[in-house]
């Protein structure tokens, strides 16, 4: 690869790069397909796939076949009014309904970290160095993911060395880039010391057991309570946030990696955070995304019904 040639690959994230080469993949070798391709190809394609793949799937193999046109120097066939007809006729035909990760609730949280305290105070008492590294590093993930909303991918990515934390007062992290810095300027993220549930005293009890003073700020342990140089993959969250929660007892197969970032979104929200507020925090730039992770607020009041049903109605929904 020639220096201009790793500049423009750098321009492009990784995980775009695999999505679009495994599409293009796809559309050829799966499907029988030949590039460059006309609008018509691109809507038998899509009618060969229709009511197997997802619509959000296949607009991403559209993504994917237009880059390859557009920086193949032919004419993106994938704008054309026959495709958008075809899409409009797909979701008309295939309607589904927006899966939606459930809100990990400020009180499971709590319950979750009372856990981990009580599995953390066990382990000191025994000399259990590896035990208590592990609900330190656990106590931190939870705190830290719910309270300053971070995506698994943006968990997974924080450095120690980009981290700023001063006891009773609060944590800065920065991240060179987020799913909504496109451009790669870079963002800092501050999050206040609070009185209980603090994402600050977590983090600094995880670095200062962990002994961690460069690197990755989550890390993988292994079963044996060695801690690995590397961090993390952002896939793994969820089963370990799952692993945590369960652990408490806390039913946790409704939740996901976006269940801490659309919790706090609803705690923010339920005490009072304009839109406007919480889109600054948490880092939406499109109004239409910041709310799909906002809960609705029943504002019946007192002629809603409290019956015990409608309540647990709810809490299942």
């Amino acid at each position: 690869m020639d220096k201009a040639q790793r500049y423009l690959t750098a321009g492009t994230r990784e995980n775009t790069r695999k999505s679009y080469r495994a599409a293009i993949e796809h559309f050829e070798v799966s499907w029988g397909g030949y590039l460059p391709t006309t609008a018509e190809g691109i809507v038998r394609y899509l009618a060969e796939y229709a009511d197997t793949l997802a619509l959000s799937t296949l607009r991403q193999r559209l993504a994917a076949l237009a880059q390859w046109h557009v920086s193949q120097g032919f004419p993106d066939p994938t704008k054309t009014a026959q495709v958008r007809q075809m899409l409009k006729g797909i979701r008309v035909l295939h309607p589904i309904q927006q899966k939606q990760a459930a809100p990990l609730q400020l009180r499971h949280l709590e319950k979750a970290v009372d856990r981990l305290e009580r599995k953390a105070g066990e382990a000191i008492e025994l000399g259990d160095y590896r035990a208590l590294m592990r609900s330190r590093r656990d106590v931190a993930l939870l705190l830290i993911g719910f309270w300053r909303g971070f995506r698994s991918d943006e968990l997974a990515r924080l450095q120690v060395e980009d981290t700023q934390a001063e006891a009773g007062v609060g944590i800065t992290f920065y991240l060179p880039y987020t799913k909504a810095d496109r451009a790669h300027a870079g963002t800092t993220f501050h999050t206040p010391a609070l009185k209980k549930l603090c994402p600050v005293e977590a983090y600094i009890n995880w670095i200062t057991v962990a002994g961690i003073t460069r690197g990755p700020v989550f890390r993988k342990l292994d079963r044996w309570g060695n801690l690995s140089e590397k961090g993390f993959k952002a896939s793994s969250l969820i089963p370990l946030l799952r692993r945590i929660l369960e652990d408490a007892d806390i039913p946790a197969q409704a939740y996901s990696s976006h269940s801490m970032r659309r919790g706090f979104a609803t705690w923010a929200s339920a005490n009072g955070w304009d839109i406007k507020g919480l889109m600054s925090y948490v880092g939406w730039r499109d109004m239409k995304s910041a709310l799909r992770y906002v809960e609705a607020i029943n504002s019946f009041g007192s002629l809603a019904v409290t019956d015990s049903r409608i309540k647990k109605l709810e809490h299942d929904h």
